[in-house]
């Protein structure tokens, strides 16, 4: 039997297949941004081809597939989702256009205020009020409602969102309004705020509960197009979606809950990354995700990858737990460009599938990233995708010189610019997850993987004192590969607020208890494996603004002085993050987190190398490295395991290039993967 792994990415769409053996076989394929399906199905068949077989037969042997998909992504990017109608409070709808009286930038006296995904035409108040403990303070008016939905009506929306105030108290005036719109507009998808996000803070809650209802139509679109391929392909398994906390679920419940789709590929990366981190034999990891169109950048402290509940993406709040991950716009693809000030830049604009790099042959002008390498001799023209593509260096070249003659410079400098700023640029991403969170990046390794990242890898660890990178042999693919190591996940929240001295131990184990019950029954009865319960809490000093989540990993919930354990293990994650702590001040409570993990069958591990010789270079080639080199190119499906590599050498597969520059130094895992020590 296999386990499919799908990871749909703004250039290609990733396959991987992993059989009871633990044997690895993967493809890619274009993506299709139009209908991302069609490429899901294109590389499924590529699967079958490597594996000697039909889509048919393979589908029929595979117990289930797990996907990462950028819809929601790119639907929330673009500005490309439905179009939503907002109910909330009297008085109350332009909360998601004051947002919280900040902006990103909050010196620049010029910078526009983002753009509300509702516009204030289509953001109703509806007569309702419930108080803060729950209690209804004006019961839910039916003919404002009324009202209100049939301006919805006449508006033609796709979707709405719901949000009254204090909802995440008590759901009752929402599930009233679900039913009236039920009835009303049978068609239309509905977001409520007490189901999306009941949990305190009006902003935080309307903007999560608007984003799904922004990008939900548009996912369930796309899974129900997906799910109809498959099983005309003749597909009868599970279909799990990556969620952006680093979990699966159903097809069902990542339609219900949209909005924790907008990580979603990049999710697949860094659970990839902790299994990685479990082969490899250490617990701190930079995982560094380098695609086509982007660059996405985590860390893995002590195997555990780090959860974040207050992510910005496209300039809109979306408040649901997610993996900590930073999004860079530098990839393969990512245009060079000069700025008015004649100063070169690499990004954010990316070439995209269509039409691509210049060097595709499709139609790109603009030089990018993957151009320059072709360009300085990093890549090997007639063996792109494993010889199924042959890239235009010509096209290349010419892209590069266009870029050269702006910058008053030649084709080889232009091209050797583009390749430092862009790996400047992902240094100091790494940064951004590292130094300025109190993090040392020199004592981890540097986990490189993504189509692109092999060229880049070393520079950027040596920018930053890392000494240490490793390069997994299904690289190119990792993100789909590590798709089937997570497990089903729900995650559930609750808001009780209160000194800490106010709630009783007896009070926290209540709530968790229902709040387990809760989760339980979304994971489902029909769920045979084993089940992990992880709780936390969201605890602050009494006059901040921002919380600090609390991991209660072993804190034993029967103990008497459990209230105890829980503000000294919140004093103790503060001094983590901030250097300090405040003993003497009595801390807040604000949410209780829990997640019911249901554990899937273990990702079978790999078998090792078959023992054989040191193999010898396949070919030479030309690469620049401040200067023309003649370097030593290598198969890496050829090594041997412990075999050595110095560079300055190039080390290939079908589908990832290693750059090893001067000083570097690999050696060849057991696994088959590269272990660079600089």
């Amino acid at each position: 039997m296999y386990r499919i792994g799908i990871d749909v990415g703004g250039t290609f769409t990733d396959t991987v297949a992993v059989d009871d053996a633990g044997r690895v076989t993967l493809a890619k394929a274009a993506s299709t941004p139009a209908d991302p399906s069609l490429g899901v199905m294109d590389g499924i068949a590529r699967l079958a081809a490597a594996l000697g077989t039909a889509p048919a037969p393979l589908l029929a042997e595979t117990e289930r597939i797990v996907h990462g998909t950028t819809v929601a992504t790119n639907a929330l990017l673009e500005r490309k989702g439905a179009r939503v109608g907002l109910l909330t409070t009297e008085g109350h709808r332009d909360v998601i256009e004051m947002r919280e009286g900040l902006k990103p930038e909050r010196y620049n006296l010029r910078m526009a205020a983002p753009e509300p995904l509702v516009p204030r035409a289509r953001r109703l108040g509806v007569r309702e009020r419930l108080r803060a403990d729950g209690g209804v303070a004006v019961g839910l008016d039916g003919r404002s409602l009324g009202r209100a939905v049939d301006r919805l009506r006449r508006a033609g929306v796709e979707a709405v969102a719901v949000c009254y105030l204090h909802a995440y108290r008590a759901g009752r005036h929402e599930a009233a309004t679900a039913e009236a719109l039920a009835r009303a507009l049978p068609d239309v998808y509905v977001s409520l705020s007490s189901l999306v996000l009941p949990q305190i803070k009006e902003y935080e809650r309307v903007s999560t509960t608007v984003v799904n209802a922004y990008v939900g139509p548009a996912l369930s679109r796309y899974l129900s197009r997906l799910r109809d391929r498959l099983a005309e392909a003749g597909y009868r398994g599970p279909v799990l979606i990556m969620q952006s906390h680093g979990g699966v679920v159903p097809i069902a419940e990542a339609v219900r809950l949209a909005a924790g789709a907008v990580l979603s590929g990049p999710a697949g990366g860094v659970a990839g990354s902790r299994y990685c981190a479990r082969l490899i034999g250490t617990d701190d990891l930079i995982p560094f995700d380098m695609g086509g169109t982007s660059t996405d950048i985590s860390l893995v402290v002590g195997g555990r990858a780090q959860l974040a509940a207050d992510r910005g993406v496209a300039g809109h709040r979306v408040a649901l737990p997610s993996l900590d991950i930073v999004s860079l716009g530098a990839g393969g693809g990512s245009i060079a460009w000069v700025d008015a000030g004649g100063i070169l830049q690499v990004g954010p604009q990316s070439a995209g599938a269509e039409p691509g790099p210049a060097c595709y042959g499709k139609g790109g002008r603009a030089a990018t990233v993957t151009d320059a390498n072709l360009v300085l001799g990093y890549l090997d023209a007639g063996n792109f995708l494993g010889g199924r593509a042959r890239l235009d260096t010509a096209a290349a070249g010419r892209a590069v010189d266009q870029l050269a003659a702006r910058l008053g410079t030649d084709r080889m400098a232009a091209a050797a610019g583009v390749h430092a700023v862009v790996n400047t640029r992902m240094a100091d991403g790494i940064r951004l997850v590292s130094v300025r969170r109190g993090v040392d990046p020199r004592r981890f390794a540097l986990l490189a993987f993504g189509g692109a990242a092999g060229l880049h890898a070393t520079d950027v660890a040596r920018q930053l004192d890392i000494g240490r990178v490793v390069v997994p042999r299904v690289a190119a693919v990792l993100s789909a590969w590590g798709m089937l190591a997570t497990d089903l996940r729900f995650e559930v929240v609750r808001t009780h607020v209160g000194d800490v001295k106010r709630v009783s131990a007896s009070a926290l184990r209540r709530l968790f208890t229902a709040m387990e019950a809760e989760g339980r029954r979304r994971l489902g009865a029909a769920f045979r494996g084993g089940v992990r319960i992880e709780r936390a809490v969201d605890m602050r000093y009494g006059e901040q603004v921002f919380e600090v989540t609390v991991p209660l990993d072993g804190v034993d919930l029967a103990a008497p002085a459990l209230m105890a354990q829980v503000v000294e293990r919140f004093h103790r994650r503060h001094e983590e993050l901030y250097t300090y702590s405040l003993p003497d001040q009595e801390p807040v409570l604000v949410n209780a987190r829990l997640a019911v993990v249901g554990e899937l069958p273990a990702l079978p591990e790999e078998p090792p190398l078959p023992p054989r010789a040191a193999a010898g270079p396949a070919s030479r080639r030309r690469v620049h490295l401040d200067r023309w080199v003649e370097a030593p190119v290598y198969d890496l499906d050829a090594l041997a395991a412990g075999q050595a590599v110095p560079g300055p050498a190039v080390v290939e597969t079908a589908t990832t290039t290693v750059l090893l520059r001067p000083r570097d130094r690999a050696v060849v895992t057991p696994l088959g993967w590269l272990d660079v020590s600089l």
